[in-house]
């Protein structure tokens, strides 16, 4: 799996990148026994709090794909989202709709490796964890990494999401 072309194209960007987890090594995209289609079933399997989980939710803002990246703790609050952006319908993706514009399907969607970069919203909520995990292109991958470092690598903007 860790040659999976989605697996390969998260790494090559966190490697690019100088990603960092928690301790300051480098970013690595780490392959858990089963997939894990939920912040829960991520943090069960990883050991850690919900919270700690970078969600990465992709929307359809007026047509255009958005990508939020959420703490596992809470659920986005669409219709304030929608307002703060100025978009006048803002709902969760399609499969069909994330497929194509991350290469990804739901549940392994990860922050970075799609086919063309997403305007990306980091929820601020993950700024209080010292080390998050992120999806790592498939439903078992995961990596670790950093408020600061997620913000960096995305080219996303801190956002009050929740």
């Amino acid at each position: 799996m860790q040659s999976h072309p989605n697996v390969r194209a998260v790494q090559d960007v966190l490697d690019a990148a100088g990603a960092r987890d928690g301790s300051g090594v480098p970013s690595a995209v780490r392959l858990l026994p089963d997939a894990v289609h939920t912040a829960a079933a991520a943090a069960e399997s990883l050991g850690i709090g919900v919270g700690q989980i970078a969600n990465s939710l992709v929307f359809e803002a007026d047509g255009v794909p958005l990508l939020v990246l959420t703490s596992g703790a809470h659920r986005v609050d669409t219709a304030g989202l929608a307002a703060s952006l100025g978009v006048t319908r803002l709902r969760r993706a399609t499969p069909e709709f994330v497929r194509t514009h991350t290469g990804q399907v739901i549940g392994g969607v990860a922050p970075v490796g799609h086919p063309r970069p997403l305007r990306t919203l980091v929820d601020t909520a993950l700024e209080s964890y010292d080390e998050i995990w992120a999806a790592g292109g498939v439903p078992q991958a995961v990596f670790p990494t950093t408020y600061p470092e997620l913000l960096r690598v995305t080219g996303g903007a801190p956002a009050e999401v929740a």
